[in-house]
């Protein structure tokens, strides 16, 4: 099978593998920033994990996927997503918090 694919398949890969770790140490830096940037009282407010232990999720995951060099093995999408889950439903509600609820 490797024998019939095209001469540059390996640096096709190596060149998505890539990308793929750079739009996930992007997500998982502006996750941690974020996350850095809240209020503590904020966190509290909305019911969920405290600052804490969202800067120590966001920041190890950051930590693992620049660690490791790897965006596709279990350690980077368990680190993706925790980056995602902070993005998606903490940070809105983070927002809506201090800000009120949006029209949008």
């Amino acid at each position: 099978m490797v024998d019939a694919a095209p001469l540059f398949f390996e640096e096709v890969r190596s060149s998505i593998d890539n990308a793929l770790l750079v739009v996930a140490l992007i997500i998982e830096a502006f996750a941690f920033i974020n996350c850095l940037t809240q209020k503590s009282d904020s966190f509290g407010a909305i019911g969920t994990l405290s600052k804490g232990l969202w800067l120590a999720m966001t920041g190890g995951a950051l930590f693992v996927t620049a660690l490791s060099q790897v965006a596709l093995g279990l350690l980077g999408f368990i680190a993706i997503t925790i980056a995602a889950v902070y993005l998606l439903d903490v940070r809105p509600a983070l927002r809506d918090a201090a800000e009120g609820p949006s029209s949008w």
